[in-house]
């Protein structure tokens, strides 16, 4: 049940009423929409129907708001229509409306909101992608949070939601993770490696992997050749840092259904060909490659820097600005050509929206990544890229440093062990994903009003304990959900119970525009801002007894109380269900 949409249909009706002619065009009833006033004093909702259409129809939009209000004032659901500013029409709804939403959130319990908004639409959501040469540090938290929590939002909305991690296991960083762990590798049989070489990973992380090789292989790997023992090493490292990394993400209630390699990208099959070969071949095929120069970089020059031909993408003729190289003056493949593959395997894999979560560092992939997507789907498929900010620690006061170059750094682990899964994950989401954000260790766990999730799950505490208070009370009568939606709902009269009852109609539509605008992070605020209405009528019973959920004197209002923070408690379980946060039903 979306009041906002039921009634964008009412005001387009009435519209049509006006103007049975035709004079309205499809277009322009879409652009009609109801929303919630900017100040709830003026209204339940408001519709800009008059100021879409006046212009169009050459008419006052204050008349034409008139004409429409007296129409949707005819309405028994609709209690008054009221002009506003040059042309808004403020809408006041019946109290009838109110019961039924709550009717709606009990039948429906923890999938009230749910939408078919997405249509099923296959959509890829790609995100954490760190490269596995060790465990998850701090940084990678945020846009692990963000893209599982935005999969999950996706999926509630009516998507057919992947979500996909890249793990990059080819290039010179994996030469390089297979080098250090050979040493640890040494290490383990006895020998004393001394200082960790410049350029290697110095991590203790990898003295297990060397372990690891020792009890495998003995002293065998030592009489072998480079080229023999780096794969036997490589693969060996790579699926122990991986099972490092999905351990620590584990820890982090996130969990993939895809592990892409970049492995596979350039493997070699039949013809000797592979994914990248034939992607060169596609797209020259299609004339969006060429064989050229490119202008020198502005400011200094690389000292690696030639004016030599490449074989290029014609990223500008798609938005970029700049065409890339996929393919070097000495044939090896830039890295950027496995990304315009991995890119094609995922179109061919049916998916119409690409999302990746990226670190800020990466805005400059942004353009390059929509102009492969175009080019690949012709505009069949979006790209939509989030970038995520970077999350500074503070502890007592004071910003905890890192440094993954001198292995001294907060792992993922480490905080979550500290804080817990909860609030790292509200916390993370607690900000725009593109806003700065700083993590406080000691504000994250305080039981406090201002600390967020402590104030969102003690709500859904705080309704769970009014349930088992009005249980003891009332002598095992049933409140389940089921139970409380057959109640009359006419008892609550009472302002603040009313904005309750507005604020869970309002959770369809946060939905479905969170999901559309791909920011979860919109969820986290309408939830705190739920437990605060709820917060505060708790409040307002202490002082004025008549106001309190539970009157033993008053059975069927208690009732309808008692239904109400029901539908409260699924609301705060569904929303915090889709962060990934708990929905405790007591907090010690």
């Amino acid at each position: 049940m979306n009041i906002f949409s039921h009634y964008a249909e009412l005001v387009r009706a009435a519209i049509l009423e006006l103007h049975p002619g035709g004079e309205v065009g499809a277009d322009l009833l879409q652009r009609c929409v109801v929303e919630p006033p900017r100040d709830s004093a003026h209204g339940d909702l408001a519709t800009n129907a008059a100021m879409v259409l006046a212009k169009p129809l050459k008419t006052n939009p204050r008349a034409l708001a008139e004409s429409l209000g007296a129409v949707l004032a005819r309405n028994e659901d609709i209690v008054s229509a009221e002009v506003a500013g040059p042309g808004f029409i403020n809408l006041r709804l019946a109290d009838s409306v109110w019961a039924r939403v709550l009717k709606a959130v009990l039948e429906s319990g923890t999938d009230f909101g749910r939408s078919a908004m997405g249509g099923g639409l296959k959509v890829n959501v790609e995100y954490v992608s760190a490269n596995p040469t060790g465990p998850m540090h701090v940084g990678h938290c945020r846009g692990a949070v963000v893209g599982d929590a935005l999969a999950s939002l996706l999926d509630f909305a009516g998507y057919d939601v992947t979500r996909e991690y890249y793990i990059n296991d080819a290039g010179s960083q994996v030469d390089v993770l297979a080098n250090s762990a050979f040493l640890r590798y040494r290490e383990a049989l006895g020998e004393d490696i001394g200082a960790i070489p410049e350029g290697l990973y110095p991590g203790d992380y990898l003295v297990p992997v060397g372990k690891a090789l020792a009890d495998e292989h003995g002293d065998a790997l030592l009489a072998m050749s480079d080229a023999e023992r780096l794969p036997l090493v490589e693969e060996a490292t790579i699926a122990a840092m991986m099972g490092l990394i999905r351990a620590d993400l584990a820890l982090l209630n996130v969990h993939h259904e895809e592990f892409f390699s970049e492995r596979t990208l350039h493997a070699r099959g039949e013809g000797n060909s592979s994914p990248i070969d034939r992607m060169l071949d596609e797209l020259r095929a299609r004339d969006f490659v060429y064989e050229g120069t490119l202008p020198p970089p502005k400011g200094q020059l690389p000292e690696d820097w030639e004016d030599r031909e490449q074989t290029l993408f014609r990223a500008t003729a798609f938005g970029d600005d700049i065409d890339r190289p996929l393919k070097k003056s000495d044939g090896s493949y830039t890295y950027f050509a496995a990304d315009v593959a991995y890119f094609l395997s995922k179109y061919e894999r049916g998916f119409k929206e690409m999302i990746f979560i990226l670190g800020a560092d990466h805005g400059g992939y942004v353009k390059r990544l929509e102009a492969v997507g175009r080019a690949i789907s012709g505009g069949d498929a979006k790209v939509i890229v989030r970038l995520c900010q970077l999350v500074k620690l503070f502890r007592a006061g004071e910003q905890v440093t890192m440094s993954k170059r001198s292995g001294e750094f907060i792992t993922l682990r480490e905080v979550v062990e500290e804080v817990g899964c909860d609030p790292v994950r509200f916390m993370m989401l607690y900000r725009k994903n593109d806003a700065p954000l700083d993590f406080d260790f000691k504000k994250v766990t305080e039981q406090s009003k201002d600390n967020p999730v402590f104030y969102v799950q003690y709500g859904h505490a705080r309704c769970s304990s009014v349930l088992r208070q009005a249980g003891e009370e009332f002598g095992g009568i049933d409140l389940s959900a089921k139970a409380l939606s057959d109640i009359d709902f006419s008892g609550l009269t009472d302002s603040g119970e009313r904005d309750i009852a507005a604020k869970l109609a309002a959770w369809p539509r946060l939905v479905e525009s969170a999901a559309e605008a791909h920011e979860p992070h919109r969820v986290s605020f309408y939830l705190h801002e739920l437990a605060s209405a709820l917060h505060s009528q708790w409040n307002k019973g202490k002082d004025s007894p008549q106001l309190r959920f539970i009157n033993a004197e008053d059975r069927q209002t208690t009732l309808a109380r008692l239904g109400l923070v029901r539908a409260v408690s699924l609301v705060l379980a569904s929303g915090l269900g889709i962060l990934g946060v708990a929905a405790p039903e007591e907090m010690r």
